[in-house]
């Protein structure tokens, strides 16, 4: 089994797609992941949405085109 890297989405972004990447890394569904994530911020006191995907925004890189 080959490990693929972990990269932000061009095909299934939002705003930055590391959402989308992570349903890509994961082979799951981009808009359940964006509904729990968006759950767990609102909900959370101590889950600093907004925060952690502008850190993880920067950290991801993206995917080039010609990566599968």
């Amino acid at each position: 089994m080959t490990e693929r890297p972990l990269r932000r989405s061009p095909n299934q972004r939002i705003l930055g797609g590391v959402i989308g990447g992570f349903a890509e890394y994961f082979d799951r569904d981009a808009s359940l992941l964006r509904v729990l994530y968006v759950l767990l911020s609102v909900l959370s006191a101590a889950f600093p949405g907004i925060l952690v995907y502008l850190i993880l925004w920067i950290v991801i890189p993206e995917r080039r085109p010609h990566e599968a």
